[in-house]
C-alpha cells in the first residue's frame, strides 16, 4: 500500500496558481485513472484535473475557493488496498494461494491484449474536424475503443455543441459504443493451460475466502479560507449602487468578476476614451424640416433632434437590456426603467 500525492499541474508558462472551484470526489471515494477529481479556474481557462492513478481518495489538502500554487499537493490517493485474508484450513491453503496467481496471470494477459487494441484506436481519433474535443474526452474514447467517426455522431450538450465528459460516459453506459473486445476464448484457454502446467495445479475448487477491505480515510484537514475583501475591515466603504423596485440583481460569473475587476481597475490607470461612428441621418433631417414649423405652431416649442435620438436609445436599451446595467461589487444590476 502506498500513497500518491496529486499535485496541481502546470497549465502554461504564465500560470503560477489557480483557484479550486469544486471537488468532484469525496474522501473515501474509489477513483480510476484519468477520472476528474476536482475543478480549477485561472484567469484564462476553467479545467478539470484528472487522477494519475487508480486508488481511493483519503485526503483533501485544500477547500473550495482556495488558491493553489502550481506544484502544490491538492489531494492524496491511496494506491492499492489494505486487504486481510482470513486463514482457511491447512488442506485448502495451497489451493487458495495458487488460485489468485492463476487469475492474476490471466488478467495480465487480457490487459495486454486490450491495451494493444485500444492503442490501435488512437490513430483513429486524429481525424480532422471543426468540432472541439477535450483531451479528457479523447482519452475516454481511446479507452472505450470509440473511433473518430463514432465520436462525431455523439450529441454534445456543452457550449457550441461540444461533447462533455458526461455525454461520452452516458453514451458508453447506454451500450451504444462498441466496447473493446475481451481476449478470445482460445487465447484465454491457452493462457490458463500454460499457467496450470507451470504451477502443476489441477483446476482448483471454488473456495469462498472472506475478504475484508480496510480503507482508513482520515478526515480532511480544516483549512482557513483566505480573507477576502468582504471580510476585511474596509478603510473607506464605497457607496452601494441604488436598487429600485423591479430591478433584477444578477450574481456575476467568475469570468464576469474578472472582467469587471479589470475594467474598474482601468479607471484609475487608463484614460477614458469615446468611440464615434458616422451615421447617415439624411432622412431624419428631411423629416424634421418638413414638420418643425407645424410643430412650433401647435406646441410653441422648437422640434430638435434630441427627442429623436432619445427614442432611438430607449428602443435600443429595451431590445438589449444588458446595456442598461450597473456593477455593484460582484453583482450586476439590470435596470427595469430606462432613464
Amino acid at each position: 500500500m502506498s500513497k500518491f500525492e496529486l499535485k496541481l499541474p502546470r497549465m502554461g508558462e504564465s500560470v503560477a496558481e489557480a483557484t479550486l472551484t469544486s471537488w468532484l470526489k469525496e474522501v473515501g471515494d474509489t477513483i480510476e485513472m484519468d477520472e476528474p477529481i476536482f475543478e480549477i479556474a485561472t484567469d484564462k481557462v476553467d479545467s478539470e484535473v484528472p487522477s494519475e492513478v487508480d486508488g481511493v481518495l483519503i485526503e483533501k489538502c485544500f477547500n473550495v475557493d482556495d488558491v493553489v500554487e502550481v506544484g502544490q499537493t491538492v489531494a492524496i490517493i491511496q494506491v492499492g488496498g489494505d486487504v486481510e485474508i482470513a486463514e482457511p484450513e491447512q488442506k485448502d491453503k495451497e489451493v487458495e494461494t495458487e488460485e489468485p496467481v492463476l487469475q492474476e496471470m490471466v488478467s495480465a494477459a487480457e490487459s495486454a491484449v486490450m491495451h494493444a487494441r485500444a492503442q490501435t484506436s488512437v490513430a483513429q481519433l486524429n481525424g480532422t474536424s471543426d468540432r472541439f474535443y477535450s483531451p479528457l474526452v479523447k482519452n475516454i474514447a481511446r479507452q472505450e475503443g470509440i473511433s473518430f467517426d463514432e465520436l462525431e455522431t455523439i450529441t454534445g450538450t456543452g457550449k457550441d455543441g461540444r461533447v462533455t465528459k458526461d455525454d461520452i460516459l452516458n453514451y458508453v453506459k447506454k451500450g451504444e459504443s462498441k466496447p473493446v473486445e475481451r481476449i478470445s476464448t482460445p487465447e484465454r484457454a491457452a493462457v490458463q493451460e500454460r499457467v496450470a502446467v507451470s504451477q502443476k495445479v489441477a483446476a482448483p475448487e471454488k473456495v469462498s475466502t472472506p475478504v475484508e477491505e480496510k480503507v482508513t480515510a482520515p478526515p480532511a484537514p480544516e483549512k482557513v479560507a483566505p480573507a477576502t475583501a468582504s471580510t476585511q475591515a474596509p478603510t473607506s466603504e464605497k457607496p452601494k449602487t441604488q436598487v429600485s423596485r423591479g430591478d433584477e440583481v444578477i450574481p456575476m460569473s467568475r469570468m464576469g468578476k474578472l472582467i469587471a475587476k479589470h475594467m474598474t481597475d482601468s479607471v484609475s490607470t487608463s484614460a477614458h476614451v469615446q468611440s464615434f461612428i458616422e451615421v447617415d441621418v439624411t432622412n431624419i433631417v428631411t423629416w424634421r424640416n418638413k414638420i418643425k414649423d407645424a410643430f412650433f405652431k401647435r406646441e410653441g416649442e422648437k422640434f430638435t433632434y434630441t427627442p429623436i435620438f432619445m427614442e432611438a436609445v430607449a428602443k435600443a436599451l429595451k431590445k438589449y437590456p444588458m446595456m442598461n446595467i450597473s456593477v455593484d461589487g460582484d453583482s450586476v444590476i439590470k435596470k427595469k426603467n430606462i432613464n
